[in-house]
């Protein structure tokens, strides 16, 4: 498997773990963030979503289909700085910064590996 791949597997197990506890049990993954129970089913519509974009980057890795990889590059740049913006105009919790900081992290990750021979 190539740094590239390497770097996606990465990232889809990441989003799986993420889709599968928001999923399974959202209110435990927000108190982690010291936020308290969510009331409504958005969470675990987004954590199934997330689930399933982490299986499309683990299948991606495990074929290395680079063009895939490259185009999350902008995908989790854009991530990055909307994050980053929702929590500046106050519209997110301040914990939702550490989200944007992996996807920016990995996005950089990724980048360098694709550099890379």
């Amino acid at each position: 498997m190539s740094r590239a791949a390497r770097t996606i597997l990465a990232f889809g197990l990441y989003l799986a773990i993420l889709g599968g506890g928001l999923s399974i049990a959202p209110d435990v993954m927000l108190a982690l963030f010291g936020q308290g129970p969510a009331h409504e089913p958005w969470l675990r519509l987004l954590g199934l979503v997330t689930l399933v974009l982490g299986g499309y980057y683990i299948g991606a890795a495990r074929a290395e289909l680079t063009p895939f990889f490259r185009m999350t590059l902008y995908g989790r740049a854009a991530g990055c700085v909307g994050f980053v913006a929702c929590v500046g105009v106050g519209w997110a919790p301040r914990f939702v910064l550490l989200i944007a900081a992996l996807d920016g992290a990995g996005a950089v990750w990724t980048f360098r590996a694709l550099r890379r021979p």
